[in-house]
């Protein structure tokens, strides 16, 4: 098999890994307002106030072991790391089905939350087998295997609910085992084992993870970028049922739609359409054009009347999906092959830091928002006013990022001869040791 036959198997086998893996995360969304509320004995308006508490555990231990992940992913491969990931998911699933009340929910929660890391393997499994040409289309994939796990997932939640608000947690634990025995017949490893280097809790904690920052300190405002982008978007991610349910009456099975809906256009902007707009704009280009959508339609959302106009601004929202493979492409593009697994578990703290702080916060807001909103509704929609207005500041960070073209492109010339230079460098050990033998 050719390299280049490899890259694009193995592009397949990790797209469709992410793809069930998110199916089995998409199942269980539409029903756990409606968990919590039981979990916790409460209507689901009143256990808002539980949701960023439960959302934000997962985030919590993603954030802890998201490092770790990643750092053993670049010391032992990254295959293993997936499978243990994808199996220690698969049984935390049947545990939360059989949690008798909230205290056992959220432990279940903060379980998947330290397998639920498999994403920043998966980022540099994708990382490994990319070049400069078909980088930022490949990172875009990842999106869209997430799209379209969440046409399928939150539409199976939705049929299912009938079934028993717990159900659904059983269907995702089918598919996160059939994901991992599917990993471990057809996943080939991506990194060699002389291009491992050597693991180090320093750089394998998240606080280390976020002091490795500086290693990647030219491109700091870019993290910047990232996490406000995350942030901007947990009004949407944590809100969407809550926000659903309570302003247009909606029930489990019309947010599955809902969601499905979502997964589609995620996935036809990711898989189609991505790669184009970086080709045709430019990374910089499409990274603008993305954050300007981000800020219009996050805030569109909270002013909507009518529930059937949700389905109207989803395909906008989609493209602002676009943000964050462009910037991953130009960070990815500037870091060492053997250092894609630790970078890719910066990204991964970055959203997990986002998705403990911006749950609790967004979900704090919209409880608060409730007793107003009873009389005036547009009320339901000050978190997505919210996650605007932190658009907003991400715009006005990655504008000046940008504006500074000069030092900005030799920031980025100079970084690729670094890689390059380390790529040679490593061609030529190989070189010296085939000599020998």
């Amino acid at each position: 098999m050719t390299t280049q036959q490899f890259s694009k198997s193995a592009l397949i086998f990790v797209l469709v890994t992410i793809c069930i893996d998110s199916i089995g995360l998409g199942i269980i969304i539409p029903s756990l307002p409606s968990l919590i509320a039981d979990a916790s004995h409460m209507s689901i308006q009143a256990s808002s106030k539980y949701s960023g508490m439960v959302l934000s555990t997962y985030a919590l231990m993603q954030f802890v072991f998201s490092p770790l992940i990643g750092n053993l992913s670049d010391r032992y491969g990254r295959k293993p790391i997936i499978l243990m990931s994808l199996l220690g998911l698969g049984i935390d699933y049947v545990f939360m089905y059989f949690a008798p009340d909230l205290f056992w929910l959220v432990i279940g929660r903060a379980i998947s939350g330290m397998f639920g890391a498999s994403f920043t393997t998966a980022a540099a499994y994708i990382a490994d087998i990319s070049n400069d040409d078909n980088r930022a289309q490949n990172f875009g994939m990842i999106g869209a295997a997430f799209g379209v796990g969440f046409i399928l997932g939150p539409a199976i939640g939705g049929l299912i609910s009938d079934w028993g608000i717990r159900a659904p947690f059983l269907v995702a634990a089918f598919f996160s085992l059939a994901n991992f025995v599917y990993g471990l017949l057809f996943l080939k490893e991506s990194l060699p084992v002389d291009q491992r280097r050597k693991f180090e809790w320093k750089r394998a904690n998240p606080i280390g993870a976020l002091i490795q920052i500086q290693r990647f300190a030219k491109n700091k405002y870019l993290f910047l970028v990232t996490f406000l982008i995350l942030m901007a978007n947990m009004a949407v991610h944590s809100v969407w049922s809550y926000y659903t349910m309570s302003r247009f009456g909606w029930t489990q099975k019309d947010v599955g739609i809902s969601l499905a809906v979502v997964g589609v256009c995620f996935g036809a902007v990711q898989a189609g359409l991505s790669g184009l707009i970086v080709k045709k704009l430019g990374e910089k280009g499409a990274a603008t054009l993305g954050m300007i959508t981000l800020i219009i339609v996050t805030a569109g959302i909270g002013l909507l009347p009518y529930g059937w106009m949700m389905y109207a601004i989803i395909l906008p929202y989609a493209f602002a999906g676009i943000v964050d493979p462009s910037i991953r492409s130009i960070v990815s593009g500037q870091t060492a092959r053997n250092e894609q697994g630790e970078l890719q578990g910066i990204f991964t703290s970055l959203m997990s830091l986002a998705e403990i702080i911006g749950p609790v916060l967004m979900m704090w807001i919209f409880y608060k928002s409730t007793p107003y909103a009873e009389e005036q509704p547009v009320y339901y929609g000050i978190p997505f006013f919210a996650g605007a207005f932190i658009a907003l500041i991400g715009f006005f960070v990655l504008r000046w990022v940008f504006s500074n073209k000069r030092q900005f492109n030799e920031v980025l010339d100079e970084d690729l001869q670094d890689v390059q230079d380390e790529t040679e460098g490593v061609l030529l050990t190989e070189k010296v040791n085939n000599e020998e033998h």
